[in-house]
């Protein structure tokens, strides 16, 4: 056998792989009613396995019996040599391969135990984090079967590299040296170091007694030396060949020397290779089976899904070595090289995810045809089958990514990852957020469901607003303290609410309580504590589903692997490194989805041919990926050591994009934004526009694509700005009653007051927000309130000033910056009411009067008033901010206190008698720099003509009043907005403020003949 002319082929880049290699297959083996089911097919991952067996489905008609079909296991999926090579009764059994996330866990535990001297510890999540980086340093070691003493071997190699390279280093011969005696106590192996055993095995074997049947070994590309053995005996054996995708026969010698020396022995210097270049890896392959480029044929069979034969060299030059682009200046007509080729450039990644979609659901019109979107862009194959469910693709017709989802991002991950983010740090956010989540109590009864929301949705009214203390403490305070208030006005729904509310803190409180300690813990102990968590609040609805049973999957994995791993984490570690765990947790769909729609990742798509390939995602860091940097190894020690640079992932990937652009009809596409900021075009798709000039537009039914995903969402019709609202509902559904503070309101926008007061709308405060103006005001007025009630002595300041420092809703940056200025002004007001004590004194706060007049309720609240020695009232209205001016109030704008004046004068405010008012002042609570005081009193008088008294002002506030009374409470006007919509308010967005604001003002004559 060893003299025999090895058997390698290779299937042409333009023909569809795995249909090609069928037909070629047939054509050779198909003697017989089991001709083909004698033999064994090698292939390199579970999805080119699938693809085979769909290219024989395909190609069956009738129906055969396929050959056998047995994964090598590829290197880059983490996956395992299948059962074939595995014989149960072997007489020296080779051992387990170690569970990932064990293996994982025992590193990071190894990581913490041992730090070279001088170095800081690397303990908790940070080691589970970087344990990912060892183990592939690991498994690279055993790809390219170096022994870990070759890492000391290379010591005086290294050179002058950075500080931080020497430590990883340092600590990565430290950790090398220990991992394979501890990995020896658990009777495993890795899995890489297996996959080797394996092969070697089978290649023994195989050497020493030739299989009685025919062995093709197919669309393997992983360079690895116990691969190379592998297929260098599989070409060896008499009913053997090796069948290579893509590989470039066409290339001229010149440039395939440039690719580099391929080096079977690490040890030999030589020059850099271009591994970059896409036939790089093969090369590479061919070199480690002792094969030359000559000794390859090529495959002679076709198939129905092939491109054009001229795609092929067109390729080749496209991808040719930069020394070599010279040639692109002699090429002479490329258009058949190009024929079925053409690219949209759209604005943005959510208009480029609308045109695949166009693409792909106008392939349906058509018979039999099928369509195929590659990129690997997840976020981009995610947007599209979105965007082709509009059209009803969903349900048994689903078009999914094919390369799954992280389990992070699945309904039970996402939950599990919220969960323990809310844990590790209680966030009103997170809790509505949580709470809400689809599958919490979702596996019972649907009214069960409905209730939860309802009290979800009250809960997250309650919540909204500044000054809520942090934790279960503050929420369950706020909510008795709405209770208590209900309960005094006979409102039963928020009485429920709070008998609700403590359920839902006991039970989640308690199963969350090794977080809320706030001290290192066994990860088993807080992976524990949110598997409690996750059955209070879903039951088994977590569980469920393939997502949900791959969530369990990595439960039962972790509890198996308890004590190994970090000693301890700190809880606010814990979400981060379980996110980490589980974004490398890939989930793919369950079989079905739609017959004729496919979303291949770049894997997926390898040995797979569609009838239209979409080739998205065509920019810089999208396509190809962009590459994380090794944290281990620094591409020096790389390349010294011979392990493959983190450009060669560059090179696979330019691999796959020439076997999908080689497909009959093409489609390249990019997006000049990609989440929101300019995009750069990918380096392929620069090289096209290098080499081939402006592709044709991509069209359909002969319209760019471009434009219709831009219009697609585009109501039709001009779209035309609104023209200046002016509602005017009938007398009978405006108010009869308004406050003191809503005439203000009236006249300045009487469109506000109309959203406020009429249609009852009002902005919801944020969630989980700090102490804001509002709120300051309305603390300081509580403060205030309170001394009043305490009778305004020292004592009783000095007691709410210590309450105030106190207050726990009180942030860092109000400690900082709010509560050292506002104290002095609050001094400054208890000085000037305890000065003033002789002259009048305050008899009443936070007191309310109503008073009919001309048919219209008006009530107001004052914040303090004060008797003069007279017998006249002193009403006082405390601002925190600026006061509103004198002018104001002589224009109607500003009747606050005049009308409350009014309501003292004519009906009396609380259990005060009625009594004219002396006096109306607004107290500045804040530093004025200029005067160097910390508080200001402004008294508001009529304006001239009339006499500056209080009964000016009072009478003013009355005029204003009747005046907005008749117009808009008992008569017919618009409620237009005011001069206060010349600023941004909480109704621009009801108003269209934006599409009539500077647009001049319409005649209302012509805008009612419009509208008619």
């Amino acid at each position: 056998m060893a003299d025999a002319k090895p058997t390698v082929f290779s299937i042409p880049v333009q023909r569809a792989f795995a249909d090609a290699l069928v037909a070629g297959v047939t054509d050779r083996f198909a003697e017989g009613a089991l001709g083909l089911a004698e033999g064994l097919i090698l292939l390199p991952s579970n999805r080119a396995r699938s693809a085979v067996q769909a290219a024989f489905v395909r190609a069956s008609g009738a129906g055969l019996l396929m050959p056998r079909l047995a994964v090598i296991g590829d290197a880059d999926l983490d996956e395992s040599v299948a059962l074939a090579f595995d014989a149960i009764d072997d007489a020296d059994p080779i051992p387990p391969a170690i569970d990932a996330l064990r293996r994982r866990l025992m590193l990071a535990s190894l990581i913490e135990r041992h730090n070279p001297p001088g170095e800081d510890a690397i303990t908790g999540a940070a080691a589970f984090q970087l344990a990912e980086g060892l183990g592939r340093v690991i498994d690279q070691l055993h790809y390219e079967e170096l022994a870990p003493t070759r890492l000391g071997d290379i010591e005086a190699a290294l050179g002058d590299l950075a500080g931080h390279w020497q430590a990883s280093w340092q600590r990565l011969r430290l950790l090398v040296d220990h991992w394979p005696t501890m990995l020896a106590t658990t009777g495993h192996i890795d899995r890489a170091d297996r996959r080797n055993r394996l092969l070697a095995r089978v290649t023994a074997g195989w050497r020493a007694a030739p299989p009685g049947r025919f062995v093709v070994a197919a669309g393997v590309t992983t360079a690895a030396p116990a691969i190379a053995r592998l297929l260098r005996t599989v070409a060896d054996l008499p009913q053997g060949m090796v069948v290579l995708p893509g590989l470039d026969l066409g290339m001229a010698a010149e440039e395939w020397d440039a690719l580099g020396p391929v080096k079977s022995d690490p040890d030999q210097p030589g020059e850099r290779p271009l591994e970059t270049h896409p036939q790089y890896h093969l090369k590479l392959l061919l070199g480690r089976m002792g094969i030359a480029r000559g000794e390859v044929g090529e495959w002679a069979a076709a198939s129905p899904f092939d491109g054009p034969d001229a795609r092929a060299p067109f390729l080749s030059l496209l991808f040719a070595p930069a020394a070599y682009t010279a040639r692109w200046q002699a090429a002479e007509n490329l258009a058949p090289g190009l024929t079925g080729v053409s690219a949209a450039t759209f604005a943005d990644d959510g208009q480029e995810a609308q045109g695949i979609a166009l693409m792909m659901r106008r392939v349906l019109e058509e018979a039999g045809r099928t369509a195929a979107l590659v990129t690997p862009d997840r976020l981009l194959a995610e947007r599209v089958a979105a965007a082709l469910a509009r059209w009803g693709l969903e349900g048994d017709s689903r078009v999914d990514d094919s390369a799954g989802q992280p389990l992070g991002q699945m309904p039970p991950g996402a939950l599990l990852l919220l969960l323990a983010e809310f844990a590790a740090a209680f966030d009103s956010v997170r809790l509505i957020a949580l709470l809400g989540h689809p599958l919490v109590r979702a596996n019972g009864d649907a009214k069960v469901r409905l209730d939860w929301l309802d009290q979800v949705r009250r809960l997250d009214l309650v919540l909204r607003g500044p000054g809520l203390v942090p934790g279960w403490v503050g929420v369950t305070a706020r909510i008795d303290e709405i209770a208590a208030d209900s309960d005094r006005r006979g409102h039963g729904a928020a009485l429920a609410m709070a008998d609700w509310w403590a359920e839902v803190a006991t039970g989640l409180s308690r199963a969350l309580a090794p977080f809320a300690a706030g001290v290192p813990a066994p990860p088993s102990v807080l992976l524990g504590a949110l598997q409690d968590a996750l059955g209070w609040l879903t039951g088994d609805g977590a569980w469920t589903g393939h997502a949900g049973r791959a969530l369990s999957d990595l439960f039962d994995r972790w509890t198996l692997a308890k004590g190994d791993g970090p000693a301890l984490v700190a809880p606010a570690d814990f979400p981060a490194m379980l996110a980490d765990l589980m974004n490398n947790e890939s989930i793919r769909p369950p079989y079905g989805g739609h017959p004729r729609l496919f979303i291949w990742g770049l894997l997926e798509a390898r040995l797979q041919r569609a009838d239209l390939m979409i080739l998205g995602g065509l920019d810089e860091g999208r396509w190809p990926p962009q590459q994380s940097p090794d944290p281990w190894l620094a591409p020096g020690i790389r390349r010294i050591l011979g392990l493959a640079a983190p450009e060669r992932q560059q090179g696979m990937a330019a691999h796959d994009f020439a076997g999908a652009f080689a497909a009959r009809e093409v489609v390249v596409t990019r997006a000049l934004r990609s989440g929101g900021d300019p995009a750069v075009a990918s380096r392929f798709w620069l090289r096209l526009a290098a080499l081939a000039g402006d592709l044709p537009d991509a069209t359909l039914d002969g319209q760019p694509v471009t434009a219709l995903a831009a219009v697609l969402d585009v109501p039709e019709g001009a779209s035309q700005p609104a023209a200046k609202p002016r509602p005017a509902p009938p007398l009978n559904a405006r108010p009869d009653r308004i406050s003191v503070t809503g005439v203000d309101q009236l006249a300045r926008d009487p469109f506000a007051f109309y959203a406020a007061k009429i249609l009852r709308l009002n902005e919801l405060e944020p969630l989980s927000s700090g102490p804001d103006a509002k709120w300051f005001g309305t603390r300081v007025h509580k403060f205030l309130q309170d001394w009043q009630a305490a009778k305004m002595t020292e004592a009783a300041f000095e007691a709410e000033i210590a309450a105030l420092r106190a207050d726990p809703a009180l942030d860092s940056l109000a400690r900082a910056f709010w509560l050292p200025r506002i104290e002095p002004s609050l001094r400054w007001a208890a000085a000037r009411v305890w000065a003033s004590r002789e002259e009048r004194y305050p008899v009443a706060n936070e007191v309310s009067g109503t008073l009919l007049i001309g048919g219209i309720t008006l009530r107001g609240t004052a914040d303090r008033v004060d008797q003069a020695a007279d017998g006249t009232l002193a009403i006082v209205d405390y601002k925190t901010g600026a006061a509103p001016s004198a002018k104001s109030a002589g224009e109607g704008l500003n009747s606050q206190l005049g009308l409350l004046g009014l309501i003292a004068e004519e009906a009396g405010l609380g259990d005060l008698a009625p009594e004219p008012a002396g006096a109306f002042e607004y107290w500045e609570l804040k530093r004025d720099r200029k005067k160097g005081v910390d508080g200001t009193v402004k008294a508001i008088k009529g304006q001239k003509p009339k006499p500056p008294t209080a009964a000016a002002v009072v009478e003013r506030a009355r005029e204003a009043l009747a005046d907005l009374s008749a117009r808009f409470l008992l008569g017919q006007e618009p409620f237009v907005p005011g001069d206060a919509a010349k600023r941004y308010t909480d109704f621009d967005q009801l108003m269209r403020r934006d599409e009539w604001f500077g647009r001049g003002e319409p005649d209302p004559a012509a805008a009612d003949e419009a509208a008619a």
